[in-house]
């Protein structure tokens, strides 16, 4: 459930980018730490299972 609300989290970033909301360069620094929140949920979660 938590990656996925990150992914939502995502997705509504890049749309605010594509649709020119708010300036790219304040969007993209959110953007890239939430991909980067996303791959350690996921890196865990696949830690989690191997145990």
């Amino acid at each position: 459930m938590l990656i996925e609300e990150a992914n939502e989290s995502c997705y509504w970033l890049e749309l605010i980018i594509e649709g020119q909301l708010l300036a790219k360069e304040k969007v993209e620094p959110l953007l890239d730490e939430a991909n980067q929140s996303t791959a350690i949920m996921v890196a865990s979660r696949k830690t989690a299972k191997a145990e």
